[in-house]
């Protein structure tokens, strides 16, 4: 099949058919990944409503044609955007699977927004766009459900360890954390100075200690069993 289909060209990316130009020089995995955190950036500080395939071109210092050899569109840009999203998620989760320590967990994905400032407003921008685009929120939908079986057999780990409560299902759990840490994400761009590094700690022990084994509770549950 031929590396370079031609299409009608949608200057602004909110969709349609365009020209994919003949392959740009350099790597692929690479110009991708830079379109990407481009794109990031540009959702970021403008929002999803304000953002087109021309600046994120300009953001990355290159041409829409570019950008459209790559993604074919804004939709097509943004679904890569949020799979590459949570492929940061799943990652985080696979450093887990060693041994379950969930503070340590906890902590590299609630202290994401240190070493990425534009990771929470991206991800708020993300959710609200899957409000309205059933295709997108199928999407959304369907990796959310792979994080959170993967948070879940994670914290079941930890119950047959003795370290997470497990009074409560495992998968009930997951749940409660993911939503404790998408509330986070949501208000985070709207009130990023109450999210300050000691508070972050202060949510972390907090997060920890509701899931960590009340005292007696374990016994108690073996008893009932």
């Amino acid at each position: 099949m031929s590396e370079n289909p031609t299409r009608q060209a949608s200057d602004d990316g909110a969709g349609g058919p365009v020209v994919r130009r003949g392959r740009p020089a350099g790597d692929r995995a690479a110009k991708r990944a830079e379109l990407l955190k481009a794109a990031a950036s540009v959702i970021a500080q403008e929002g999803y409503a304000n953002t087109s395939l021309r600046k994120v071109a300009r953001r990355a210092g290159c041409t829409t044609g570019a950008v459209t050899y790559y993604f074919a569109n804004k939709e097509e840009l943004v679904a890569a955007l949020a799979e590459d999203r949570f492929d940061g998620f799943d990652a985080m989760l696979a450093a887990g699977r060693g041994g379950p320590d969930v503070r340590a967990l906890l902590e590299r994905w609630l202290l994401r927004s240190s070493d990425d400032p534009e990771f929470w407003p991206v991800m708020s921008q993300l959710l609200i766009h899957a409000r309205y685009e059933p295709a997108f929120a199928a999407a959304i939908e369907r990796r959310y459900a792979r994080h959170r079986g993967e948070l879940a057999s994670l914290l079941a780990a930890g119950q047959a360890q003795g370290t997470v409560r497990d009074d409560i299902p495992a998968d009930l759990l997951a749940d409660q954390l993911g939503a404790m840490g998408d509330g986070w994400m949501m208000m985070f761009p709207i009130e990023p100075e109450r999210f300050t590094p000691s508070r972050l700690q202060a949510l972390l022990d907090a997060a920890v200690t509701l899931i960590a084994p009340p005292p007696g509770a374990r016994r108690a549950s073996v008893r009932e069993r």
